[in-house]
């Protein structure tokens, strides 16, 4: 997305990835789109696609205590979200880098970084067992969390926050029709479940569990039977059960850097932060990230001026810690915690109540998910 920014304004960019076209284009992943996302999508003339096959949703439902409660988005707050997974949105993108002659680097290794406190850093990598080196203006780390571009700004200098989670989230892929026109987050004695969407034939659940568990033991009928009892109703609806063809299980934790810069080297993405996918904030937080990067190349390639590069860090900062806190929230709202007491656990009734009950309290769920929060 960056490099197609930066495309739109005239400024040349080349894009290293260590892995081929094709794996990145078909790694399945998880997509809730924010409404800037999708109207952003719509302005640089990549939303076509998204628009056809994605699912506009209106909103979303809590479950607990036995009963579902519906959060309506678009009334709450004149917008809506789009279900449309990750990987799509890559396919749109790089076809959009391919179709505009851009530099792509699919499948290179041994990438380092050099140089990132001069004018003139450099990149090298190995490509087609040929070493090769791009000299360039500035550095993006778009790497994600295990990439090598946050280790590169010392320690020193960097302040790191964490939280990890006693529990993870047990992902299945199914082809079946969709069990619900809407999301379903739902709170269970036994743990959380999230039963979601990827197309009209594909779906896509999960529910808590163990992180250290392993895939191998659950069979099928197991994990069906869990499901159901985490998410179904008393009023006869049902999960549909149907074939599973993928199994994982995801770690969560919530991580920032508080420096997402160095030098000429700028973090974007989950190179920088993590947030648990209970808020569905992930790609958001990423796209947040370029277009404030693609606005401070402008301004230095346009004017001359560093001021907007100089305060990335802060201004991205802002939206980061205000998507973490919601995403927190959610995630200790609706999990189950081991060492709960059960006063802790009718707090999370009492907060799941409170939402679902006040207009108020609903529209700051609902601001936070669509990402019109207000953030200072």
């Amino acid at each position: 997305m960056l490099s197609h920014l930066l495309h739109m304004q005239g400024i040349d960019s080349v894009v290293i990835e260590s892995r081929t076209r094709e794996q990145i284009e078909s790694t399945i992943r998880a997509g809730v789109l924010e409404q800037g996302t999708m109207d952003l999508l719509h302005e640089v003339g990549l939303g076509q696609r998204m628009a056809a096959e994605g699912a506009l949703h209106t909103g979303f439902d809590l479950s607990f205590n036995g009963g579902r409660h519906r959060i309506d988005l678009k009334a709450l707050t004149g917008h809506s979200i789009t279900v449309y997974a990750q990987h799509e949105v890559i396919k749109d993108l790089v076809g959009a880098r391919v179709s505009a002659n851009a530099q792509l680097e699919f499948g290179v290794s041994d990438t380092s970084l050099h140089g990132l406190d001069t004018e003139s850093p450099s990149i090298r990598y190995v490509k087609n067992g040929e070493v090769r080196e791009i000299v360039c203006d500035f550095v993006v780390g778009c790497d994600g969390s295990q990439g090598i571009s946050r280790s590169a700004i010392p320690e020193s200098v960097r302040m790191d926050y964490q939280r990890l989670y006693p529990f993870g989230w047990f992902g299945i892929l199914v082809e079946a029709p969709p069990s619900s026109d809407e999301l379903i987050y739902a709170r269970h004695e036994r743990g959380f479940a999230l039963i979601s969407t990827r197309s009209p034939n594909v779906q896509r659940m999960y529910f808590q569990c163990d992180p250290k568990d392993s895939v191998e033991n659950w069979s099928d009928d197991r994990i069906w039977s869990e499901l159901h009892a985490r998410v179904d109703q008393a009023d006869g609806w049902k999960v549909t059960e149907g074939k599973i063809f993928q199994k994982n299980i995801v770690g969560m934790r919530s991580f920032v850097s508080s420096v997402m810069q160095h030098g000429r080297l700028y973090l974007a993405g989950d190179a920088a932060h993590i947030v648990p996918p209970t808020g569905a904030k992930g790609i958001n937080l990423a796209i947040n990230d370029v277009l404030i990067l693609a606005e401070g190349f402008k301004q230095f390639y346009r004017e001359g001026k560093n001021e907007s590069l100089d305060r990335y860090s802060e201004t991205a900062l802002k939206r980061i810690w205000r998507a973490e806190h919601f995403s927190w929230w959610m995630t200790s709202m609706l999990h189950q915690f081991d060492d709960a007491s059960p006063f802790q656990q009718q707090m999370q009734l009492s907060e799941l109540a409170y939402v679902t009950a006040s207009r108020a309290a609903a529209t700051a769920l609902a601001e936070n998910y669509v990402g019109k929060a207000a953030v200072h």
